[in-house]
C-alpha cells in the first residue's frame, strides 16, 4: 500500500459520518405528506428505524392511504396536509415527499408550525421558489434537511471525504451521466415540466449535488443541448427532455460533463459519477480509486456499509433534529445544488451560455 493509499485510508476511518444512537425514551414522531412510489419508500424506512414513531399519514389518494396504514398502523389518516399542519401539537417533524411543484407550499407552512422538515429533492421548480424556501428555513424554530440523501451514502461519502483530504491533490475534472431506461409512465407529473422542473431539475440533481460538494462552490457558468428525440408525444402531452448534455465550468479552470438520456438498452450505460484529481481519479459510486501513473483500482475502506442512503440520510435527519444541529443537505447547500440544476436547464432551454450571477436574482 503507498504512502498516498494510507492516508486515504486514514481519512476515510476519521470522516465518514456513523449513525447516532437512538434512545428509546426520546421518540421522534413524524408525519409522511406524500406516499407515492417515494413517499412509500421513505414511510418504510422509517417504520424500521429505532426511536421513531410514525402518527400521521396524508395523501390525496385514500387507496395510498390505505396502503400506508399496512406499514403504519397506528398512524392517523388525511387528505388535506393543512389540517394536518394546523392540529400538529403531538408531531414533531414533517417527511414531504410530494410533486415538486409542492414543495414550497408544503415545507413552509410546515417550517412554519415550528416542526422539523425533510423535504424530497429538488428543493423547488422555480428559482424564485427555492430562494423563498430558504428563507423560510433560515427563520424557522425546527432545522430544515434536504432529501439529497446521496451525501449519506456509504461509498460516496469516503469518496468525497478523500476528495476533500486533499491527498488526491487539486481537482481537475468531474464527469456524471445518467443512462437508463424511461421514468414510470404511470406517474404523469414526472413527464410536465412545469411540475417537475424537466428531468435535470427533478432526477439529475443527485449527481449535480455530489459534484457541487466535491469542489465546494457553484460553477462560473453552463451551456448545454437537449431534447426529445425519441419519445415524443410519450407518454401524451409530455414536455421532458429524453435526452440532453451540459457542462458547467467551475472556477480554477475545472469542467464538469454531464450527460442524461432516458432511451439507454438496459444494463448498456448506467450511472457514472468520477472526480478526476491531480494524483488520481476516483468512482464516487464504488469508492474505488486509482493513482495516476499507476495500475490497479484500489477500493478505499468504507465504514458502516450495511444502511442504506436512504435510511440514513433519514436517520442522520432524526438526530440532527434531536440535537439541533444543522444538516449536511441544509436548505443552503440543497438552494444551490437545486439552482446549479436550473443554471443548466435554462442554458438548454435558451441555447445560450447562462451564468451563475443570473441565478441570483
Amino acid at each position: 500500500m503507498s504512502d498516498i493509499t494510507r492516508r486515504l485510508a486514514m481519512t476515510a476511518a476519521l470522516g465518514a459520518p456513523a449513525l447516532l444512537g437512538q434512545s428509546p425514551n426520546d421518540t421522534v414522531r413524524v408525519a409522511v405528506i406524500g406516499l407515492g412510489t417515494r413517499g412509500s419508500h421513505l414511510l418504510r424506512q422509517l417504520a424500521d428505524m429505532p426511536g421513531v414513531k410514525v402518527v400521521a399519514l396524508c395523501d390525496l389518494d385514500e387507496s395510498r392511504l390505505a396502503a400506508a396504514k399496512q406499514t403504519a398502523p397506528g398512524a392517523e389518516t388525511g387528505t388535506d396536509f393543512r389540517r394536518l399542519i394546523d392540529r400538529s401539537q403531538d408531531i414533531d417533524a414533517f417527511v414531504i415527499a410530494t410533486p415538486v411543484d409542492t414543495h414550497k407550499m408544503i415545507a413552509i407552512a410546515a417550517l412554519e408550525s415550528g416542526k422539523h422538515v425533510y423535504c424530497e429533492k429538488p428543493m423547488s421548480n422555480t428559482p424564485e421558489d427555492v430562494r423563498v424556501m430558504v428563507l423560510a428555513a433560515r427563520s424557522a424554530k425546527g432545522i430544515f434537511q434536504s432529501g439529497f440523501q446521496l451525501r449519506h451514502d456509504p461509498n460516496r461519502r469516503a469518496a468525497m471525504d478523500f476528495v476533500h483530504s486533499g491527498a488526491m491533490g487539486r481537482v481537475l475534472f468531474l464527469q456524471g451521466y445518467r443512462h437508463t431506461g424511461d421514468l414510470p409512465r404511470e406517474t404523469a407529473w414526472y413527464f410536465d415540466r412545469a411540475r417537475s422542473g424537466d428531468n435535470i431539475v427533478e432526477q439529475a440533481c443527485h449527481i449535480i449535488d455530489l459534484m457541487v460538494w466535491a469542489v465546494d462552490q457553484p460553477p462560473l457558468r453552463a451551456f448545454g443541448s437537449g431534447g426529445i428525440n425519441l419519445y415524443k408525444d410519450e407518454p401524451p402531452g409530455r414536455t421532458t427532455m429524453d435526452n440532453y448534455a451540459v457542462i458547467y465550468e467551475f472556477p480554477g479552470d475545472v469542467r464538469f460533463e454531464f450527460s442524461h438520456i432516458y432511451f439507454d438498452p438496459p444494463g448498456f450505460s448506467g450511472i457514472k459519477e468520477r472526480v478526476y484529481c491531480a494524483n488520481g481519479a476516483i468512482d464516487l459510486q464504488t469508492a474505488t480509486w486509482m493513482e495516476r501513473g499507476k495500475k490497479g483500482a484500489i477500493k478505499l475502506d468504507v465504514p458502516d456499509p450495511g444502511k442504506s442512503a436512504d435510511y440514513r440520510s433519514l436517520a442522520v435527519f432524526i438526530d440532527n433534529a434531536r440535537a439541533r444541529r444543522t444538516p449536511l443537505n441544509n436548505a443552503e447547500s440543497a438552494a444551490r445544488s437545486t439552482l446549479v440544476a436550473m443554471m443548466g436547464r435554462k442554458a438548454i432551454y435558451e441555447k445560450r451560455i447562462v451564468t451563475w450571477r443570473e441565478m441570483q436574482g
